[in-house]
């Protein structure tokens, strides 16, 4: 168990380190400017959302074997409705995810505090929004329905390629694709969640209204995935 809860913590870490800071890099006024800058909006979009489900992947090969690679607290409720984990070990998993999440949040502000170009308050860290902190100023009751409407897409794929008649060594690649996919749709809406430890790493560090809006980030996409198992167990079965 010591192994699994260390591969949690580090995966959460690594995926925030690396995907936050690239939506930090791509998508940060010191990127996309108030003209368009160097990226734009949309191949920011496009290189963060491939940043998320690459890294997953790569995640999943990694310490799948390990920890099953669940890096967010979604996933594992999600596993813990469709009876794939014990209470014990869902509470464990949850609490190094949240660590592993607030310790590569940590990593990367300190990390991008070394550039003269970085301002934490107006380039950010990766975090989600909704309101003035959303690309389209989505409402707060918009933010919730999306979150939760994609992370039970995201945990519904995940519960159906981790079965026992799955193709383990298509899981991954299945993973991260689709983690692209609610990016592509999800970082022009709130910055996209679906992942409550990865949303509740950069909202710690920066403060502010990114504090009083993690709420939604943490309870949306847990919704998402109890919604998620509960059609998963409806359609192949507690057992699968």
């Amino acid at each position: 168990m010591a192994k699994k809860l260390v591969a949690e913590f580090f995966g959460t870490l690594v995926l925030v380190f690396v995907a936050c800071g690239v939506a930090t890099v791509t998508l940060g006024t010191w990127a996309v400017g108030s003209t368009g800058g160097v990226w734009g909006h949309n191949a920011g979009i496009l290189i963060t959302a491939l940043a998320f489900g690459l890294t997953l992947a790569g995640l999943a090969y990694a310490i799948g074997p390990v920890s099953g690679c669940h890096v967010n607290p979604a996933v594992t409720v999600g596993m813990l409705v469709a009876k794939r984990i014990a209470v014990t070990d869902a509470i464990g998993y949850i609490v190094a995810q949240f660590v592993g999440a607030l310790a590569g949040a940590a990593l990367l502000l300190l990390t991008f505090e070394a550039s003269p170009l970085y301002h934490k308050a107006k380039d950010g860290l990766g975090a989600d929004g909704y309101g003035s902190a959303s690309m389209i100023h989505i409402s707060a009751g918009g933010a919730f329905l999306v979150e939760a409407v994609l992370t039970a897409i995201f945990v519904f794929v995940i519960l159906g390629v981790t079965t026992k008649t799955a193709h383990a060594a298509t899981a991954g690649l299945i993973i991260g694709l689709t983690l692209v996919l609610v990016h592509l749709f999800g970082i022009p809406v709130t910055g996209t969640s679906v992942n409550p430890a990865r949303s509740f790493g950069p909202a710690v560090l920066l403060g502010g209204q990114a504090v009083k809006q993690l709420w939604l980030f943490i309870v949306a996409p847990v919704v998402g995935g109890i919604v998620a198992a509960l059609l998963h167990v409806y359609f192949r079965g507690a057992d699968a």
